[in-house]
């Protein structure tokens, strides 16, 4: 990963050169503009509701300036910030959001939902977070969430359980993925601010990932069902509510359990309805094993890529084609052009369909897009400032762990600025000097602590906080009991385990 961010490793590589330097004036001044920066930021958010761009993009001014940076090379560093973030980060963001449009519309989500869905009502909270497993590979969390939450409430009504006993699943595997597995977006920043290694990264990050939606999921889901004991409510009851008749086509719309309204207790499920309809453009629909292996094309070629970094020499003449191939560039262009056969001309796509529907998919994350490489300023104007030099110096004199300190950093911004994105790149630039020395498995555990960190205690600064209280007709304090605690439980628990990893590589 050293061809990214190239502007930003100069200025690593000095502030960590000088991390145990005597401590200086210009260090406390580099930390006070950093936290007003920051409070600008949560202000313009939280309070004049300004576009997150916007407020990074002032705020970021307001650090390069008050930190002494030249008038004249203020823009200068926010703009390496943007294109060294954007310039790799973006082409995943777009693929990733390609393969996400194919997916839903072709049918193949709803094929996955079907076929994990039959069985006992006992396995219900188990499949639901393996479906917003495998689901939000390709997706963005707000994506996934609207994706799924119709499913999880047909499938409250099926059983007549509690919502939570569901919903905190489904909710856990989406942003387990979110903070913690390329591509999304935050982690794939942090790994490029860090140089860690995108294979590695993910492999451990699976490790990680899998105990802990365990225990913020299914498990953590016995208390929160009994601390809000609510069934099937909120906005998308009246999704559900909205899928008796008849469907898209003029045929009977199923319900989680597979039969129609008509005949609730059918033994397929299509989980459909309203957003979650199959395209009409569509004359058939995946299966699920072609949809399995097409939605984990990317993630076996970057598993391959790191085995091959940590057991295969460097000198095998097969070592530069499996780089090749799992890097995250060629592995996700990879797995969009297998899902334009098998999400798209395979069920019934023309390639003028196709071609509108991949461009459709490019305009949600144009928003997204621009926080993230906003973030990117952000970060490098902290950096060309002095401001990671100088939390390099306490952590030295604190003797902080990297991994601790860039949990602690990513907390407290993802609780002031209420973006789990924005926390993880930020975090990742401010500690960025005190990582250059660490090992490809180390620096990866780093990142993963950081994704942990920008998870901790959605509240209601964050909009995914709102989607969940509306999605489910929750009160504030229900949403906290169990949205923002679920939170709280992935972030302590990716830090206990990243830091146990980082004991034993």
């Amino acid at each position: 990963m050293g061809f990214l961010l190239t502007g930003t490793a100069g200025a690593v590589l000095a502030a960590a050169d000088t991390a145990n330097s005597p401590w200086t004036g210009h260090d406390t001044r580099v930390l006070v503009v950093a936290a007003i920066g920051i409070a600008i930021v949560v202000l313009l958010i939280v309070w004049i509701k300004m576009h997150a761009f916007l407020a990074l993009t002032i705020g970021a001014l307001f650090v390069g300036i008050g930190s002494g940076i030249a008038l004249d090379k203020v823009t200068g560093s926010y703009e390496t910030g943007v294109g060294g973030v954007l310039g790799y980060v973006g082409i995943l963001i777009a693929l990733g959001a390609m393969l996400g449009k194919l997916l839903a519309d072709s049918g193949g989500a709803d094929k996955v939902v079907e076929t994990l869905l039959r069985g006992r009502p006992a396995t219900l909270p188990w499949k639901m977070a393996l479906i917003a497993g495998i689901i939000g590979i390709p997706m963005f969390f707000e994506i996934g969430l609207v994706l799924l939450i119709p499913v999880v409430m047909l499938a409250v009504r099926r059983s007549n359980g509690p919502a939570m006993r569901l919903g905190i699943p489904a909710l856990a595997g989406l942003s387990v993925l979110h903070g913690f597995i390329p591509p999304h977006p935050g982690p794939l920043a942090a790994i490029g601010i860090l140089h860690a290694n995108v294979g590695i990264t993910l492999a451990l990050g699976l490790l990680v990932a899998i105990p802990t939606v365990i225990v913020a999921g299914p498990l953590f889901s016995l208390l929160a069902a009994r601390m809000v004991p609510i069934g099937a409510a909120g906005a998308a009851l009246a999704v559900t509510g909205g899928m008796r008749g008849a469907g898209t086509n003029g045929s009977a719309v199923r319900t989680a359990g597979g039969g129609t309204a008509s005949d609730p207790q059918g033994n397929a499920s299509d989980a459909a309805g309203g957003n979650r309809a199959q395209d009409p453009d569509a004359t058939g629909t995946p299966s699920f094993g072609i949809t399995l292996v097409t939605l984990l094309s990317p993630l076996v070629l970057m598993l391959i890529k790191a085995a091959a970094d940590v057991w295969m020499a460097k000198g095998n003449p097969l070592h530069p084609l499996l780089d090749f191939i799992g890097d995250p560039v060629v592995a996700l262009t990879v797995a969009v052009l297998l899902a334009m056969v098998t999400f798209g001309t395979g069920v019934g796509f023309s390639a003028q369909v196709l071609t509108k529907k991949i461009g459709q998919s490019l305009l949600p994350i144009v928003g997204v897009m621009l926080i993230v490489g906003a973030g990117g300023g952000f970060k490098q104007v902290l950096v060309d400032g002095g401001t990671g030099t100088a939390i390099a110096k306490i952590a030295v004199a604190a003797s902080l762990s990297v991994l601790l300190l860039g949990w602690i950093v990513a907390v407290l911004i993802r609780l002031a600025t209420g973006s789990a994105t924005v926390a993880t790149v930020t975090a990742a630039g401010i500690i960025a000097p005190l990582a250059g020395g660490l090992s490809p498995a180390h620096l990866a555990l780093v990142v993963l602590a950081v994704g942990a960190g920008s998870l901790f205690f959605s509240h209601v600064n964050d909009a995914g906080f709102w989607l969940v209280k509306e999605y489910f007709g929750l009160t504030v304090g229900q949403t906290i009991k169990t949205w923002s605690v679920m939170e709280t439980i992935i972030s302590v628990m990716g830090l206990l385990l990243t830091w146990l990893l980082f004991s034993i590589l």
